[in-house]
């Protein structure tokens, strides 16, 4: 018992180390703005029933401020995810004034709807990239009801505490007939990396400990829309192959990226003895190239708020023509 209780107040002592030196690297107006977050009371869906917190508020805002000076070195799982809602935005045949930009993170996303004459507010959960816009996490939106015609997200709700809480806020922020897009990383990514992180933690023996956040996929995705009040709704989505010579630069990338593991709690690091083991099991996987082929599942969520002038389901027992007659006619 007395060496279970070193161990884990080991693993706690090394994660509050990571996240005071994360703190001493983010500026005071930005330590300001994320204390004044973390002290906000939780909102959920039920005023009884407060949803459980699986991710690290406060390390989630430091890490996104810690990835914001270099993060067009490695966004390039979110651009893809832009084309994506770009895409499908030009497919709707309607003109939106209001938009807001939820996870702006670099701000591609807002020059591209200001470039087609959309007036964008800017908010994210880290101070760096709210910048002059609105910091906010997800599932806290200080908006009145109706502010909007347009949400987007980009690459930002697979690390959401209240994901449904944040789908309902979000639909209450958008008019009647407001759209909602939004696309991030799903279950299936990664796949590789994480058979490799289990057996490194396997090999060293001590238990295995939490490392990757659960993610949805797209039939769930679809259903939390539902739930959330959103009517023709349409959940999909697309595979980004990316090849690695090494796990280090994979990890670099996630790093840069904010997408390192934010769960709440103590976090174990990868030891040497891990990291060597990650690095073979990389290299035993490797193609003709040298390079290992990783997958991001890319799932994209869209939605339109309950408007009057929507098509709707004919009224029960309106028929004038039996099925059954035309079957027979037929």
């Amino acid at each position: 018992m007395i060496l279970a209780y070193h161990h884990a107040a080991t693993r706690t002592a090394r994660w509050q180390r990571e996240r005071d030196h994360l703190a001493q690297r983010t500026p005071d107006w930005a330590k300001d703005r994320h204390a004044a977050l973390s002290a906000a009371p939780r909102a959920g869906t039920s005023p009884a029933v407060e949803p459980p917190e699986i991710f690290d508020r406060r390390l989630r805002r430091l890490r996104r401020d810690r990835a914001a000076p270099r993060f067009a070195d490695h966004g390039f799982v979110r651009d893809a995810i832009v084309e994506g809602l770009l895409d499908r935005l030009d497919l709707v045949k309607r003109d939106f004034t209001q938009a807001l930009d939820l996870g702006t993170t670099d701000g591609s996303l807002m020059r591209a709807l200001e470039a087609r004459g959309i007036a964008v507010t800017p908010s994210d959960a880290g101070a760096r990239f709210a910048g002059e816009g609105v910091q906010t996490d997800e599932d806290h939106l200080p908006f009145a009801p109706e502010s909007f015609d347009l949400i987007v997200s980009a690459g930002v709700l697979d690390s959401v505490n209240d994901l449904p809480g944040a789908l309902i806020q979000c639909r209450r922020a958008l008019k009647p007939d407001g759209l909602f897009l939004a696309g991030f990383v799903g279950a299936g990514s990664l796949a590789f990396l994480k058979r490799a992180l289990l057996s490194a933690d396997e090999a060293a023996g001590g238990g295995i400990p939490q490392r990757v956040h659960p993610l949805i996929d797209v039939r769930a995705a679809g259903d939390l829309l539902t739930r959330a009040g959103f009517v023709l709704t349409v959940a999909d989505g697309e595979s980004l192959d990316v090849g690695y010579g090494d796990p280090f630069r994979l990890m670099a990338d996630l790093r840069g990226m904010a997408a390192t593991n934010l769960l709440a709690g103590p976090k174990l690091p990868l030891t040497r003895g891990r990291l060597a083991h990650l690095a073979q099991s990389f290299t035993d996987a490797a193609g003709p190239d040298g390079r290992l082929r990783e997958r991001f599942e890319l799932i994209f969520m869209t939605g339109w708020a309950p408007g009057p002038d929507q098509p709707q389901p004919a009224r029960r027992g309106s028929a004038t023509a039996s099925l059954a007659a035309a079957l027979r006619s037929g």
